[in-house]
């Protein structure tokens, strides 16, 4: 980030902040947006009264679970264009976290329900909080876009939860039920509410939002605006 000098209306703010997240596991910008709030949180007057809470939404609930479609193929096909429509749209999101060092290994990526995933992670915020939660996250991220890990396959997440430090036994037991399908459904009411179509999508304090991912500056504005009370 660029921007660091003090704003002391912020640092003497004693407003706490909730900055929700919603965001998709297999959507790049989401990683990017990710990243973005972590530092725009960090680089922020009070860090410790700001609450970040990872949301679920799924950019294509109806994708087939199972397959190896590469997602290039898998968007040209959604967008209604040739393969290359696809690959355009991955060199851009590549070219967009770039700077945040972010590797997309497109060649690997292959589209996925994310369904079982976010369920997971609702689990993970259960057992250890936000930290946890965001450890999931992170985690299905980057088997989906370093690995080529397909996050519909049941044996995959159970292996990636566990090196996340999820209870094995717990996620065979989601895995195997609908268990925190509600939480996930949930989370995607919410924003469809508030008229979201598309991620990455975030709110402070339930009123002030910024869609798309932004430059780290633009969320520790919007952190700053809330802290402040002038947005």
């Amino acid at each position: 980030m660029t921007e660091s000098m003090t704003d002391q209306r912020a640092a003497e703010s004693t407003t706490l902040i909730e900055l929700d997240l919603w965001s998709d596991l297999v959507c790049p910008y989401s990683w990017v947006a990710k990243r973005r709030v972590e530092a725009a949180v960090a680089a922020f007057e009070r860090p410790h009264d700001v609450t970040v809470r990872l949301r679920s939404f799924e950019l294509d609930p109806d994708v087939a679970v199972g397959g190896a479609v590469p997602v290039s193929e898998h968007l040209s096909v959604r967008h209604g264009g040739d393969v290359g429509t696809g690959r355009l749209m991955n060199a851009k999101a590549s070219e967009v976290a770039e700077a945040d060092d972010l590797v997309f290994d497109w060649d690997r990526a292959v589209r996925a329900n994310t369904f079982d995933a976010h369920r997971l992670c609702a689990l993970a915020g259960e057992m250890g909080g936000p930290a946890l939660r965001s450890a999931a996250v992170e985690r299905f991220h980057s088997a989906h876009f370093g690995e080529g890990l397909a996050l519909d396959d049941h044996e995959v997440l159970q292996r990636l939860a566990a090196e996340c430090g999820l209870d094995e036994r717990r996620v065979s037991a989601v895995l195997a039920s609908d268990a925190y399908a509600e939480q996930v459904r949930a989370d995607e009411e919410q924003a469809r509410s508030m008229g979201v179509t598309s991620t990455p999508f975030v709110v402070a304090n339930g009123y002030a939002a910024v869609t798309g991912a932004r430059p780290a500056e633009d969320y520790l504005a919007l952190l700053r605006g809330v802290a402040t009370q002038t947005v």
